[in-house]
């Protein structure tokens, strides 16, 4: 009789569970919630929550018989680099770039480093900044402001913050990278270093556009992160790609605003407008045009 009651129990245990898995697959909510709410789709979205990023090929410092050092501003106002700036609203299924960037480094996964040393602009790596040096960064300061009413009779402080950032005025990222020349596999590679969001808006004072770097990514480390947040798929749906996904395939378009020369210079220290632009190009047509020199016969 005794034996008969357990294979009962067990039996309820093993019909049982099945059911509250799936309800707990079911949900839609990806936030965690206790909640158990309706699948927003008609499959489970468990692809990307696995996946990794596709490992570097190795490297000695044998192989590297040619390598410069570029940095690069992604656009995203460009149609083709749109997705990393929206949705600017979250989704279930996909955050834009600063967004997931934000959350990783709120969360501890990410170490964000600061774009300025002693008043000068760093980009290698050399502070590293705390969560709570960037939300006082990215969350202005707090100003007490008198209020008056329309007799001009003082009524008391309103405090009210200024220099708050939005996540859509993050519309510019700066890319550190180096671009070599590998002679195991007679390639010319590259692989990018960093991330930089650039924010730009509107000094309330002077009422003039101002592009402010936040911080840099070590982007190495970000590539986990970035390989497990899918992008927006402009001509599929059911194929969603990842952030890294587009960092690897090259999937964006961007321009050199600097590369490495014995002034340290950027090229808008010596050159403007159109001559900018141009100067731009040939540099970035002097790496294109390398590997075929070193084919030549």
């Amino acid at each position: 009789m005794k034996n008969r009651i357990v294979l009962l129990v067990l039996m309820s245990f093993v019909f049982y569970t099945p059911t509250t898995l799936l309800a707990q697959v079911i949900g839609g909510s990806s936030q965690g919630s206790s909640v158990d709410t309706p699948r927003d789709d008609i499959f489970d979205h468990i692809h990307t929550e696995f996946k990794k990023p596709i490992p570097y090929s190795p490297l000695r410092e044998a192989d590297v018989i040619y390598s410069k050092r570029v940095w690069q501003v992604i656009d995203f106002r460009e149609k083709i680099n749109q997705p990393f700036y929206y949705p600017l609203k979250d989704h279930l299924q996909w955050k834009s770039l600063i967004t997931v960037i934000l959350d990783a480094v709120r969360a501890g996964e990410l170490t964000a480093y600061s774009a300025f040393h002693d008043g000068v602009l760093d980009d290698e790596f050399t502070t590293p900044m705390s969560v709570l040096e960037v939300e006082e960064l990215i969350g202005g300061t707090e100003k007490v402001q008198e209020q008056y009413d329309i007799d001009g009779n003082f009524i008391g402080n309103k405090t009210i913050r200024e220099g708050q950032m939005s996540k859509a005025e993050i519309k510019k990222m700066r890319i550190k990278e180096v671009w070599y020349f590998d002679k195991q596999r007679s390639q010319m590679q590259v692989r990018i270093l960093g991330l930089c969001p650039v924010w730009e808006r509107i000094d309330p004072e002077t009422q003039q556009p101002q592009k402010t770097p936040l911080f840099w990514i070590y982007f190495p480390e970000a590539r986990p992160i970035l390989a497990k947040a899918e992008v927006f798929n402009r001509k599929n749906d059911a194929q969603r790609r990842t952030y890294d996904d587009i960092f690897w395939k090259r999937m964006f378009s961007s321009y050199i605003y600097k590369e490495e020369n014995v002034y340290d210079r950027m090229i808008s220290e010596y050159a403007v407008g159109m001559d900018a632009l141009i100067e731009s190009e040939r540099i970035k047509n002097e790496l294109f045009e390398l590997e075929s020199y070193m084919w030549e016969y």
